[in-house]
């Protein structure tokens, strides 16, 4: 439905600077994280002299639990092939690029089906509508490297080299894709273009907040009822999202904090809950938009485990150009470990946050800058549970091994020995009808005996 009307309309009956005042009018800001608004990168790439440019598209989608680009590549990939079209337009570019995740072979076959469409109903190759305009795309892979989420690291894997981040400026709106101006935009951003131009700079900025326009989909997951992905208004309340439209917490357990933005964002707490969701207050409180992946976390987690786990994410991620994200993350990884294990000092902990601090500051892109985010969020919103690992040497939550203990409640104890029937290093033992006990030294915190105590004989502590 309306499948190229706005391509029609753009080429019969708009200037180039018509189209990006729309989009400029609109309010559109990128969806693939940094919410730099879309009519302001194609106005700077437009203004560069006549010549060669390139358009170029982020369909890499590195964000552990995203899967929003996915499912618009998937269910309508004209509806980017269009966006893509009208960009060149506008900006004066004949070539388009897809850089998309090879991990996504159903994604790239839609994809690819869809491009050869549009060219058979010269919707794309030259004289496009009897129009003189000529624009094509051509569709590059993704080897799985977080790093080329950042567009001159993306922009430099096109071109066949190591994915490695590229100093700015020149930004590549001046010098980009094979050193020529190139605008970059995600998919979601380019979903939105065309719906746009039909309906209106007006209608797209009637949604949302006064700084965030339109819509917003997320993919909603972790200790959730209804994981899935959900497309809501900027401006909508956390707590609208996680107990309207993701069914709330299963097992009656409480909401803890909900991670936004990926490895690069940040955790908000439960006290948090009423913050409507847009690019400006998500970064006040310490978190940012990101693609839009949204996982929610229950009264069972860690949250110094958490952080662990996307600076583990993040260290494995580094291209390794730059000094602070290469050497500094690992160390952040290293004091976390010391934390989760036990054997940290609240010098440590000092320390921590001070490298936090060098790492964002110093780092050449936006996977160094942003590393450290889980960790300063963490620790301004849950900093009693890293005091609890280094101090008490206790996990409040019940998840870091090293700093557990399991025991038998003996008034609870049947003496049925289905524990010690299920226990992996023989760490239980006992006589029938009489409570059993572990020891400490042989037990290896599989939590395999918790799972089969029908009697809720045994504890964490």
């Amino acid at each position: 439905m309306d499948g190229y009307q706005a391509l029609g309309k753009v080429l019969t009956e708009m200037t180039p600077d018509e189209v990006i005042k729309v989009i400029t009018d609109s309010g559109l800001r990128g969806r693939g994280g940094g919410g730099f608004p879309t009519g302001t990168k194609w106005a700077f790439a437009a203004a560069q002299p006549k010549g060669k440019k390139y358009v170029a598209c982020n369909a890499d989608e590195g964000d552990p639990g995203a899967f929003m680009d996915r499912s618009i590549l998937e269910g309508d990939p004209h509806a980017l092939i269009e966006a893509m079209a009208i960009a060149g337009y506008a900006i004066g570019a004949d070539e388009g690029y897809v850089y998309v995740r090879a991990e996504y072979p159903i994604a790239i076959e839609r994809l690819e089906i869809a491009i050869k469409q549009a060219r058979e109903y010269g919707l794309l190759g030259n004289d496009i509508f009897g129009t003189g305009f000529n624009f094509d795309i051509t569709i590059r892979f993704g080897a799985g490297a977080f790093v080329c989420g950042e567009e001159t690291a993306l922009m430099t894997s096109i071109e066949g080299n190591r994915g490695e981040p590229r100093p700015r400026p020149p930004f590549p709106a001046v010098k980009g894709l094979f050193g020529k101006p190139t605008i970059l935009n995600n998919v979601e951003t380019y979903a939105n273009i065309a719906q746009i131009i039909l309906n209106g700079a007006e209608w797209f900025a009637s949604m949302g907040t006064e700084k965030s326009k339109g819509t917003k989909v997320f993919a909603l997951g972790g200790k959730i009822t209804n994981t899935g992905l959900v497309e809501v208004p900027m401006g909508t309340t956390l707590r609208e999202i996680i107990e309207e439209i993701g069914g709330g917490i299963p097992n009656g357990k409480k909401f803890k904090a909900a991670q936004t933005g990926g490895p690069s964002g940040g955790c908000i707490p439960a006290s948090l809950i009423d913050t409507p969701i847009d690019y400006n207050n998500l970064l006040e409180i310490g978190s940012m938009m990101g693609s839009g992946g949204l996982i929610v976390m229950d009264e069972d987690t860690c949250m110094v485990d958490i952080a662990r786990f996307f600076l583990d994410f993040t260290v494995d991620e580094s291209c390794g150009k730059c000094t602070p994200c290469r050497i500094g993350t690992k160390r952040l990884l290293e004091y976390l470990d010391k934390i989760i294990e036990g054997k940290a000092t609240l010098e440590d902990l000092d320390t921590l946050e001070e490298l936090c601090y060098h790492i964002k500051k110093a780092s050449l892109c936006g996977l160094g800058q942003t590393a450290p985010n889980p960790v300063v969020s963490t620790l301004r919103y849950f900093r009693d549970e890293y005091i609890a690992h280094i101090v008490d040497k206790k996990c409040p939550a019940g998840v870091c091994k090293s700093l557990l203990s399991f025991e038998i409640v003996a008034d609870k104890c049947k003496g049925c020995s289905a524990c010690s029937r299920v226990c992996p290093a023989d760490a239980i033992s006992g006589v029938i009808k009489q409570p059993f006990v572990i020891d400490k030294n042989k037990c290896i915190k599989c939590g395999a005996c918790i799972e089969k105590c029908k009697f809720n004989a045994i504890v964490k502590k």
